[in-house]
């Protein structure tokens, strides 16, 4: 579906008539790089969507890094994959197309509402990048960004932000805030663990000792940008089934994301 416009629906009307919702939006454009496909393609309402961007791994340095098992690969498909299967059972939200990837580098950007993006303490831009994404948000796109720790990271991470929405201030997210309370109440959150917890039994990574749930939001006050530093929420939906990982980081993850899923194809 093609992003003219914030969406600005009620979620009972969105499950109930996903027909109509989408026609509000004109032709279904189909467009994406599909990497992971499980059988035949099918238009639909809703894609889970993946950032790809070239990583460069060292501050200053002009090398990047775009193809898979790059920066914006990392957990991909599995842990993708597993949040899919959770929308799909937990939510009337009409997912059954494959997962996708989606890069910068062409307006096929515009025909996906939601995306998300790992590991943005790597990520750089061209102007133009920089400018699509800008655009994109804008019109009514959200992004969620996840898999970045501790103070340098944060930096790297504003480094493409601010190439991107120089203007606009983030903020810390309280937990009275919509985007809780969309499709599960959640009033009370805590630090996300990658699997590093299952050896260590440490919720942090670097120095971000403590979770920062945060966001840009555009004049209009509805949140562009939801940002999850200092956690890994990835990680939480792919160890989900394995015994060595605590049932309480998967199930906070899960309801994080289908709440900020429900979030942005309601606003």
């Amino acid at each position: 579906m093609k992003l003219l416009r914030p969406v600005s629906i009620t979620y009972a009307v969105l499950a109930l008539n996903i027909g109509l919702f989408a026609m509000q939006f004109g032709d279904f454009q189909g467009y994406g790089r599909r990497y992971y496909q499980s059988g035949p393609w099918v238009p639909s309402e809703f894609y889970w969507t993946r950032l790809q961007y070239t990583s460069s791994y060292a501050s200053g340095s002009s090398y990047g890094y775009r193809r898979f098992f790059g920066g914006w690969s990392r957990d991909y498909p599995k842990a993708d994959n597993d949040c899919l299967i959770a929308l799909r059972r937990l939510t009337h939200i009409n997912s059954p197309s494959p997962l996708n990837v989606v890069d910068l580098d062409s307006d096929h950007v515009f025909d996906y509402p939601w995306i998300y993006a790992v590991q943005v303490n790597t990520w750089t831009f061209t102007d133009e990048e920089a400018k699509r994404l800008h655009d994109y948000l804008l019109k009514g796109g959200f992004l969620m960004v996840d898999d970045f720790h501790g103070t340098d990271d944060w930096e790297h991470f504003m480094a493409g932000m601010r190439m991107v929405l120089p203007d606009y201030p983030i903020e810390d997210l309280k937990d009275a805030d919509e985007i809780y309370h969309v499709l599960y109440d959640i009033n009370e959150k805590f630090q996300i663990p990658s699997e590093v917890y299952v050896n260590t039994g440490r919720t942090y990574e670097k120095d971000g000792y403590v979770p920062k749930w945060r966001a840009i939001r555009d004049e209009h006050g509805r949140i562009m940008v939801a940002i999850c530093a200092n956690m890994h929420l990835g990680d939480a939906w792919e160890w989900a089934d394995s015994p060595e990982y605590p049932e309480k980081f998967s199930g906070l993850a899960f309801r994080i994301v289908l709440n900020y899923i429900t979030y942005a194809v309601t606003h």
